[in-house]
């Protein structure tokens, strides 16, 4: 593949809901470029963009894909991203890395909520935006149904620059609104037919261009209240600075899998789209003070690695946007994240799984580096100029569950295996509860987890099964009472012999509290550590159900000793028994942890939510309209009856809704279900 300068690269992030057609127009702009001799399609597992063994399966994308493609002398490098919820991580590094985003609408399904996430989502980070409805060539595909939806969904930015004209529900012709010229297929070959006539319809559409191409430019608006037409060069001028600006979303349409519309849209991209050197300029840091990096060839090599592929044969595989500068094999770069040289490996055009060796990168352009110490966030940069630029944001895990090993003695497998993993995606955390003694994977939903787990045995043969995470309760006393603990041996020779008493009371604490109040050395003072060691070790489990006891005071105020047979050990031991003996008279009661929640979802919902809530013992505090039809529901609710919550989130709220929970403190767990804790602590115990 040739170099090309920023002017003549167009970096353009494909997204939106699961389904909708992303990968098939990708596909259909390949083949229909000629980068490929064949059109591959999802449901065969043949496109270019899902090659990973895990998309073949399952029919679906679930990582970001980079497929670049020439057209009119002019690179355009598309983002492939899933659509799936479970795997936003790709939307978010594709987002991060391009210079616009062309959100793919079903002509059957409509606007969806990832539709509008994803348009939200590039709205936010200030991407430009394009619309291509899909599947025009389905029985069902309504295009002006989905443009109404579109106006409503995203306001007077909705601007059709090419509508389908249809006939016996059937697209007889694609129409050209700018160029005011009409094109038929015919096995992807494009023919310019005679104009039909579209009726009312056409005065609407190109005042609507017409009108959002004044509000561009002051010329131009002149011109408008004038009367006068627009010529075509003013009309791409004036689409060019709206998309630009965000103040015009042109929105075009298609049928990938016969290959219609094509062609109009690969032209918009190169005549209207930004190229890499007008994107706007990445933020940064410069020895603390903000600072921004323009696309510029000429300056000193800045570059941001946006995602990262882990391989046990190739090693680690770093995707990097070349911001500033050029890079090569011999080029200098610190990584600004550890302060330390980066030596650049292999230099790899990427397209799908095929790489091809460049000997340089130009600013504006998107390549993978192999062998790089560097993760994803990180900033490369010339020693000339340490720019450290804003990393990307990416969705928190919500959904956990305990990994348990398939075969013996695969932890350490295990560990390594995940660590890997963990480096080509951000949204996954893999941590040690020291108090269950669980290893807990979390990420974004539950077949997240499950495509975890298959890369864990496909890439690094170590096969673990996933598990619901025990609940880490505790234990503690809600009465003082005062006992002994007698502990007396006689066995030829030395005996043993420890006597104490020890009141034990609730207090506010989370480790134990131990006192003496002995009197008259009735224990000797030697003896002290030894009694407060015996407890510190009887706390870690409880006497209802075995659980890490909390809230506990123990004094020590009486006993005696035996100036031959009493010991360290006998003294521990009389502790023990006195802790055994104290607390099932104490009134001990099991703690259950609970979270704080803050959840998000449509304002139609709330109603349900908050029933929902309740059936799962929560607490609402309070409600907020944070906008956009949303309202935040908080609330506190026992983190025992949250592990599916993440799942109805989603089937609740069709993917719209989202939540945080963490950990606030411990409170006593109902009575009435003591014994079904008690009984499943039991169980786990003797398994």
């Amino acid at each position: 593949m040739r170099q090309y300068e920023a002017s003549n690269i167009r970096n353009v992030a494909v997204i939106g809901h699961g389904s909708s057609g992303k990968t098939s127009l990708v596909e259909a702009l390949l083949y229909r470029t000629g980068a490929t001799d064949r059109l591959g399609k999802v449901a065969d597992g043949t496109t270019v963009s899902d090659f990973d063994p895990e998309e073949i399966k399952r029919k679906a994308s679930l990582n970001l894909s980079i497929v670049p493609i020439e057209y009119n002398n002019v690179k355009i490098n598309l983002l492939d991203a899933p659509g799936l919820f479970d795997f936003a991580l790709g939307q978010a590094e594709a987002l991060r890395a391009a210079g616009s985003a062309l959100i793919v609408i079903s002509g059957k399904s409509g606007v969806t909520v990832g539709a509008k996430k994803a348009y939200k989502a590039a709205e936010r980070l200030g991407k430009p935006r394009a619309i291509f409805i899909s599947k025009m060539d389905s029985d069902h595909a309504d295009f002006y149904k989905v443009l109404e939806q579109l106006k409503t969904a995203f306001g007077p930015s909705i601007c059709p620059l090419v509508v389908p004209f249809v006939e016996d529900h059937k697209v007889k012709c694609y129409i050209d609104l700018i160029g005011m010229k009409a094109y038929s297929y015919e096995s992807g070959h494009r023919a310019e037919v005679v104009l039909p006539d579209m009726g009312h319809r056409e005065e609407g559409l190109i005042n609507a261009i017409s009108e959002a191409v004044a509000e561009t430019d002051e010329e131009l608006m002149e011109k408008y209240f004038s009367g006068e037409q627009f010529t075509m060069l003013e009309l791409i001028r004036g689409i060019r600075s709206g998309i630009k600006d965000g103040s015009i979303t042109p929105v075009f349409c298609g049928s990938a899998a016969n290959l219609e519309g094509l062609s109009l849209l690969g032209g918009a991209i190169v005549s209207m789209f930004p190229s890499a050197g007008e994107e706007a300029p990445e933020e940064g840091e410069l020895d603390g003070e903000p600072v921004e990096v323009a696309c510029s060839a000429e300056d000193p090599a800045v570059a941001y690695v946006f995602k990262t592929v882990a391989d046990p044969f190739v090693g680690k595989l770093s995707y990097v946007k070349v911001v500033a500068g050029k890079l090569s094999a011999d080029t200098e770069l610190v990584n600004m994240t550890t302060g330390q040289p980066e030596k650049l490996g292999k230099l790899l055009f990427i397209r799908g799984k095929k790489q091809e060796e460049a000997k340089e990168i130009a600013a504006g352009d998107i390549c993978a580096i192999s062998k790089l110490t560097a993760n994803t966030g990180d900033t490369l940069c010339s020693p000339k100029r340490k720019v450290a630029l804003n990393k990307a944001e990416f969705p928190a895990p919500c959904y956990s569950m305990a990994v348990k090993p398939v075969g013996k003695g695969d932890e350490s497998k295990i560990s390594q295996g995940i660590a890997r993993l963990l480096e080509e995606d951000p949204t996954l955390s893999f941590v040690l509860n020291t108090e269950t003694k669980e290893q807990i994977l979390s990420g974004l939903g539950e077949q997240h987890l499950d495509v975890t787990v298959a890369k864990l045995k496909n890439k690094f043969g170590v096969e673990v099964k996933l598990e619901k995470p025990t609940v880490a309760y505790r234990e503690t006393i809600r009465k003082k009472v005062k006992v002994q603990g007698k502990h007396k041996k006689q066995s030829g020779g030395h005996g043993q012999y420890g006597d104490v008493w020890i009141e034990f009371e609730p207090c506010d604490s989370e480790e134990l509290v131990f006192a003496e109040n002995v009197f008259g050395g009735a224990v000797p003072r030697n003896f002290f550590p030894a009694v407060e060691k015996g407890l510190q070790d009887c706390v870690k489990k409880g006497v209802l159900a075995g659980y890490p006891v909390v809230g506990l005071k123990a004094t020590l105020v009486d006993g005696s000793y035996h100036p031959v047979d009493s010991s360290e050990m006998a003294f521990k031991t009389a502790a023990s028994l006195a802790y055994k003996a104290g607390l099932p008279q104490a009134s001990p009661i099991i703690l259950e942890p609970i979270g704080s929640l803050k959840v998000q979802v449509p304002d139609e919902m709330t109603g349900d939510m908050m029933g929902e809530l309740n059936k799962r013992r929560g607490r609402v505090l309070g409600m907020n309209s944070i906008g956009e039809g949303m309202t935040e529901i908080e609330a506190e609710t026992p983190m025992s009856e949250m592990q599916d919550f993440a799942t109805l989130v989603r089937q609740m709220t069709q993917g719209s809704g989202s939540f945080t929970l963490e950990f606030l403190r411990y409170d006593p767990l109902p009575s009435n279900l003591e014994a079904a804790v008690i009984a499943n602590s039991k169980q786990l115990a003797d398994a």
